[in-house]
């Protein structure tokens, strides 16, 4: 009985300290949250280097970000909301497919500056939220100095020889070869620095190419 009675009174201590939170220390927590969640999105809108932007995915880290900091915020000071929190959490199922990797990175960290920024350790979440963007910026211009790239040539049989002559000194991977009745299809993937591309015009002269064209590759 004695220790029944000391439970209550454990729970009813939490309860107090979680009523102790002043309207001002939320909303302080909450500002720090969308500072940090702003830095996210800044980064995934100007430094995005997939097949396609998704302005809703950008603001889905500012809600996630946010949530996550309210859920902390409220489950630090009660053990019970905390197991309620995460019963109520695993039966949530998700269906939306995350199609470039990199959004699971953004994802979670949206989810890890939230949890941060809950638990009072705001220095840590905005400086480690600084880094990481500084950190991001830098492997994005690295990347981007030397772009990967998709060359699909269409052709017929008697310009065979000098399509392999101009992608053989591109130094090209093939990717995937295609036979038609009447023409030739060959997809190379190919590496180079800045945006001049000669060898599609080279290709577009020869006769016997229908067409060249050059795609962004991304991996997906």
């Amino acid at each position: 009985m004695s220790d029944y009675i000391n439970e209550i009174k454990n729970l009813m201590g939490q309860a107090d300290s979680l009523s102790s939170t002043t309207p001002v220390q939320i909303i302080a927590c909450l500002t720090y949250t969308v500072l940090c969640a702003a830095i996210i999105y800044c980064i995934y809108r100007f430094f995005y280097r997939g097949a396609c932007y998704s302005e809703n995915f950008a603001v889905l880290l500012v809600l996630v970000t946010l949530t996550t900091a309210m859920i902390i915020l409220t489950i630090s000071s009660s053990v019970g909301l905390a197991l309620g929190t995460i019963g109520a959490l695993s039966i949530i199922r998700f269906r939306s497919a995350i199609k470039d990797p990199l959004d699971v990175g953004f994802l979670f960290w949206a989810v890890v500056v939230g949890l941060t920024t809950g638990a009072g350790m705001v220095p840590f979440a905005v400086l480690g939220s600084v880094f990481i963007a500084v950190v991001y910026i830098l492997l994005t211009f690295l990347r981007t100095s030397r772009g990967t790239y998709l060359l699909v040539v269409r052709y017929k049989d008697d310009a065979s020889e000098d399509v392999k002559r101009i992608i053989s000194s591109l130094k090209g991977r093939l990717k995937n070869k295609s036979v038609y009745k009447e023409e030739n299809e060959l997809t190379v993937q190919i590496r180079f620095r800045g945006t001049d591309t000669p060898f599609l015009t080279e290709l577009n002269a020869l006769s016997g190419v229908s067409s060249a064209v050059l795609v962004e590759f991304t991996g997906e």
